[in-house]
């Protein structure tokens, strides 16, 4: 009997089931230029509206699926479980025999099945660890977590605004390859988001 090999296979469930979900429109505006906020004075008002423009990136779904708040990724605009199910590590890949590279290969890859157009990839492709999960967290809540060294890595605020503004992990939610919606405005656009967010004295929502 003829058998397809073990990655092909998974790769076929993956488009099948996940077919399952829809790929809708997202909120895929530009985001506002850091300029949009020079009107308001209060410095620490300023910050936080600052925050919460970059908030639009943080809480889309190309950032979302890959920080959940338990070890289980999840896929598609609708946030649905990942197909197959997985259960990443501590590090961040998928269990013995089910590596994240099992389909996510290092770059995005055309699938020519609809609607499951392309499966995502990127040569780092991972799940965040388990201390930046955020799935359902408010904004300020996320604020205060991306902030604290206990759990963001031991990132200091510069290091954040690298992480956000460079990092090419981070920079593939605005290439996520057909037939899925791109995270807001731009990667250039969300960095000075961050770092205006920062120089303002990085402050919090409060919800």
């Amino acid at each position: 009997m003829f058998r397809l090999p073990f990655a092909s296979a998974w790769m076929g469930i993956l488009l099948v089931i996940a077919a399952l979900g829809s790929v809708h429109d997202v909120n895929a505006a530009d985001l506002k230029a850091v300029a949009a906020f020079a009107t308001i004075r209060d410095r620490n008002a300023r910050s936080v509206e600052l925050f919460t423009e970059a908030a639009r990136v943080i809480e889309h779904p190309r950032c979302l699926n890959c920080h959940p708040k338990d070890r289980t990724p999840t896929q598609g605009d609708d946030l649905h479980t990942h197909v197959p199910t997985i259960r990443a590590d501590h590090e961040g890949h998928g269990p013995p025999g089910l590596p994240c590279n099992t389909c996510h290969q290092a770059k995005n890859t055309a699938t020519n099945v609809t609607p499951i157009e392309s499966i995502p990839g990127h040569a780092h492709w991972m799940l965040a660890p388990p201390s930046m999960g955020w799935q359902g967290m408010k904004t300020g809540d996320i604020c205060r977590q991306l902030k604290d060294p206990a759990r963001n890595g031991g990132r200091t605020l510069e290091k954040i605004r690298e992480h956000m503004g460079t990092d090419t992990l981070v920079g593939w939610a605005w290439t996520p390859g057909p037939g899925r919606q791109p995270a807001p405005g731009t990667q250039k656009a969300f960095g000075e988001l961050i770092a205006a967010w920062i120089e303002t004295g990085a402050a919090c929502p409060d919800t």
